[in-house]
């Protein structure tokens, strides 16, 4: 099963990819995580990677792209993977579909988290994440059993250093206008499915596994 889960920031694609992993037994595939992992092993791609980091430029899609072309080509892809957070922009989606294409995978659903502004902004800043695991938090709508520790892994919840309004305003607004008219691009191609994320976690979730099938 390859999935990818989209929508704007804050709108609970970490919680529910995490109920995805739990599911199918596949991987997350988080950019940021592999660029992480890349850089620190050390690959090819990871050391282009951390020149363009040290210059304090952005890594370049092509770059970005070859760093997921290594990590879909591993052992623990074979059975699926969940993309969170890329592509974000419409050449990446475009460079993403040419090399699925070229690695005869291709995406079985797209899940859009449909969230409007005006929720995300206070979603944000009460989000609590794992530094361990990755697993995501919100003290209101989705806490962990026990407060301020994962229920995953037993790491320390902590507040990301961008969480706050400001910082969260002028991310949906770079979401809007980069990454929203991908929307578009996977309607047309057939994996598309769109849920209210506005409901409980619960419920966005059942909705998933239903549009999953």
């Amino acid at each position: 099963m390859n999935l990818m889960v989209f929508g704007a920031p804050g709108a609970g694609k970490g919680t529910q990819a995490k109920f995805l992993i739990e599911k199918y037994g596949i991987p997350q595939i988080s950019t940021g995580d592999i660029l992480r992992a890349a850089i620190a092993d050390k690959t090819a791609m990871g050391m282009e990677a951390k020149k363009f980091m040290d210059e304090g430029k952005l890594v370049p899609d092509s770059t970005i792209i070859g760093i997921i072309k290594d990590r879909l080509a591993q052992d623990d892809c074979k059975n699926g993977f969940i993309l969170d957070g890329f592509p974000r922009t419409l050449p990446q989606a475009e460079a993403l579909r040419d090399l699925m294409n070229d690695m005869n995978i291709s995406l079985d659903k797209v899940i859009s988290l449909n969230v409007p502004d005006s929720l995300i902004v206070g979603r944000i800043t009460g989000r609590r994440v794992c530094p361990d695991c990755g697993a995501s938090f919100h003290v209101e709508f989705n806490p962990s059993k026990v407060e301020d520790i994962c229920d995953y892994c037993g790491g320390k919840l902590m507040v990301r250093k961008d969480d706050n309004a400001e910082t969260v305003k002028s991310r949906l607004g770079a979401y809007h206008e980069q990454t929203a008219p991908l929307i578009a691009f996977y309607k047309d191609m057939g994996v598309m499915v769109e849920l209210d994320g506005t409901k409980d976690v619960g419920e966005v979730t059942k909705d998933m596994f239903k549009a999953i099938g």
